[in-house]
């Protein structure tokens, strides 16, 4: 089975995310794409962070009804801050019968120089890249397992998502409802 393993903070997970991920299973050979939640992001500030479990269960409610999307508390198992190296020796030991495909932002494709041992990341493993505005540029056009795809710019990020809930400007429309009633249920953000 082919497994594209989309990892982010997803604080929160949108609607941006959820479209990128099925575009993925719909137009390539991926049969199913997994949200692997990272606990946290070496390059990220923890305290900005919601809960890592309300964070999943943001993500399972937004996915309930799609089999070929899952979301991941691998990484929570797994020393902090989380490798990306790490988590796909440790996936790749646990389920060996599984072909992992990174997804990635052509953002984090300029940033990949500075993630743990990523000349081995980008010999064993495929990576499918979508454009991000202002990260055109690739840095790494000799390496033939990056994939890039087209796929529409969506300025959607959950930064914008967080700054609005703390400003009390309705997000709804930017995930889905069962996902924006829960984060006003739980007064998620607002502080």
């Amino acid at each position: 089975m082919k497994i594209g393993l989309f990892f982010g903070s997803f604080n929160p997970v949108h609607n941006g995310h959820l479209m990128l991920a099925n575009y993925m299973v719909q137009t390539t050979d991926l049969n199913k794409v997994w949200f692997v939640v990272s606990p946290h992001n070496p390059l990220k500030d923890k305290k900005t962070l919601l809960g890592e479990y309300d964070r999943l269960n943001l993500i399972n409610l937004a996915i309930e009804n799609n089999p070929k999307l899952k979301a991941s508390d691998i990484e929570f198992k797994l020393p902090q801050p989380s490798y990306t190296i790490d988590t796909l020796s440790y996936l790749k030991d646990k389920f060996p019968k599984h072909e992992f495909t990174l997804i990635m932002g052509s953002d984090n494709l300029t940033t990949l120089h500075k993630w743990k041992n990523y000349q081995q990341l980008i010999e064993q493993y495929p990576i499918i890249v979508y454009q991000r505005r202002g990260f055109t540029k690739n840095p790494f056009p000799e390496v033939k397992t990056i994939q890039h795809i087209d796929f529409p710019f969506i300025d959607i990020s959950s930064t914008f998502i967080r700054e609005q809930i703390k400003k009390g400007i309705s997000v709804r429309y930017f995930m889905p409802d069962v996902v924006w009633q829960y984060i006003e249920e739980m007064k998620f953000y607002k502080k």
